[in-house]
């Protein structure tokens, strides 16, 4: 089956529903991921559970419903696809995190195999300054 932009919407619409497992189901065990960035998510995590434990549980520590992301838009060519998300979460000290990202990702075959996920670092940074982790 060749990448298109609906197969790709279908992947990341675990992410959109709160499913994480759903996403991640289509997430390789030794994926690369690159969080780009200065700020307390950024880092190069070899591995599927790495880059959850990096991220995903660092925010699920500081965002009461979790990052909330949703797909914007998708751009596929061969196997590769740029996807561009918001959040729309809030905070424990009810700052609001809507925080914009792109997703480069690379896919072989229906798997995805590699990330470099690029945000805005200053928001971040700020989310886990006046939200620190316990």
């Amino acid at each position: 089956m060749s990448l298109s932009d609906g197969r790709v919407r279908e992947i990341f619409r675990g992410l959109e529903s709160g499913d994480g497992a759903a996403f991640f189901e289509h997430v390789a065990d030794d994926v690369d991921w690159t969080v780009m960035g200065t700020h307390p998510l950024a880092g190069h995590y070899l591995g599927k559970r790495a880059f959850r434990e990096g991220t995903f549980a660092k925010l699920g520590e500081v965002l009461t419903g979790g990052a909330q992301l949703h797909v914007e838009h998708v751009i596929v060519k061969g196997n590769q696809a740029v996807v561009e998300l918001h959040s729309l979460a809030t905070a424990r000290n009810g700052m609001r995190f809507d925080n914009h990202y792109c997703w480069v990702v690379y896919f072989y075959d229906k798997t995805i195999v590699r990330v470099r996920a690029y945000l805005d670092s200053a928001m971040v940074a700020r989310l886990f300054e006046e939200n620190p982790l316990q």
